[in-house]
């Protein structure tokens, strides 16, 4: 049987370049190896691509030993791999150069974050025209920026959280005024967010005027957009949602923290195994209220036009029992710490179905867009 080839990149110009590596390391533990040769384009913290062997290298061992182990015969130009239109283009090898460019069949971008999740490489494999897996390039930019995020999930009359947000050089400008008009419209405590990026990273809650200052420079280190919500007490509910024109959603799962006098789940407690959160599925709530959260996630993947995967984050208020659609990630963890697929789990569909799903959705779709005039 030939073996689908698949190229997992992973790394990129990111915050969360490590919750990617991780991703990564999950998605080739748990691949297939008899349905798919794959093979692994790692991106570094500078941008720089690099060659099969070299990504190989940036894995753990225990990745490294899954994988063929002739990757050296690949092309030194990793972009080459995307196919011979972005070859000719963006990639040439040496005059010196036998090693062969093999196209890849179908891209994994196990991207998080900027430059990965936000639609610009999106925007690269459709010039290269290659079925990858993951939101399109409207998708994964109104996805990415929580702002332009929120106002489509307003416009599609999703319940959200109040907020507000600003430019970094506005609050450079006008720290006082910046200040002045979040204490109006929201009141502290409030929690400040670089508008694109996740993995809470460059969040943090902000209590008075000078913990909200360092809440706004440490959030504009990562984005010259910040967005600003509300603290409500509740509970975090996720749902994952995998499809094309007609999405599935999973159970949904829930981060039960141990030690309630954390303010809220962070980056730490997400990934540093620090044993203070579990995260169950399915989440402990009512049928009723199980079947709400499956169609709002629905429904707001379809409100940013989102295919293939997607998590989206619910709060459930405690003071009201409300639901409120909080952000969707369209290139979720995929770690063994990650909600997406242990949602899938316990849903009854496991890791390595996962990967096959998301591959017949990105052919599926490849096939989908080639029928417009003058693309593909």
């Amino acid at each position: 049987m030939t073996k689908t080839r698949i190229g997992i990149i992973f790394g990129g110009r990111s915050g969360e370049h490590e919750i990617s590596v991780r991703s990564a390391k999950t998605v080739i533990q748990q691949i297939d190896q008899n349905k798919y040769e794959v093979i692994p384009i790692a991106i570094s913290k500078e941008g720089q691509w690099l060659n099969p062997a070299d990504s190989a290298a940036m894995l753990p061992a225990g990745s490294q030993e899954l994988l063929a182990e002739d990757n050296e015969k690949y092309t030194d130009e990793p972009v080459a791999l995307l196919g011979d239109t972005a070859y000719s283009g963006l990639a040439k090898l040496g005059p010196n150069d036998n090693k062969g460019n093999y196209p890849l069949d179908v891209v994994f971008p196990v991207l998080h974050g900027t430059f990965g999740e936000d639609g610009t490489i999106q925007g690269l494999f459709e010039m290269a025209g290659i079925p990858y897996i993951g939101c399109g390039v409207l998708g994964s930019a109104c996805g990415m920026d929580k702002v332009t995020m929120k106002a489509l999930f307003r416009e599609a009359g999703l319940p959200i959280c109040r907020h507000t947000w600003f430019l970094r050089g506005d609050f450079e400008k006008d720290p006082a005024g910046v200040t002045e008009k979040v204490k109006k419209e929201l009141g502290y405590p409030v929690f400040v967010k670089p508008a694109n990026l996740g993995s809470s990273v460059g969040v943090s809650r902000a209590d008075t005027d000078e913990s909200f200052r360092k809440a706004v420079e440490l959030a504009a280190e990562y984005d010259r957009k910040i967005i600003v919500e509300e603290n409500l007490d509740m509970r975090e509910i996720e749902c994952a949602v995998m499809g094309n024109d007609d999405p599935q959603a999973s159970l949904p799962g829930e981060y039960i923290l141990h030690d309630e006098s954390k303010k809220f789940l962070d980056y730490t407690e997400k990934y540093a195994g620090t044993g203070n959160n579990e995260f169950v599925v399915p989440a402990p709530i009512s049928e009723e209220l199980t079947k709400k959260i499956q169609e709002l996630a629905i429904r707001a993947f379809k409100a940013i036009d989102a295919s293939g995967l997607a998590r989206v984050d619910f709060f459930l208020r405690k003071d009201r029992g409300t639901l409120l659609v909080n952000e969707i990630n369209t290139m979720p963890g995929l770690t063994d710490a990650s909600g997406f697929p242990k949602m899938w789990a316990g849903t009854g569909l496991e890791f390595p179905e996962v990967i096959d799903t998301l591959v017949k959705l990105a052919i599926e779709r490849h096939a989908d867009l080639a029928k417009n005039k003058n693309c593909l």
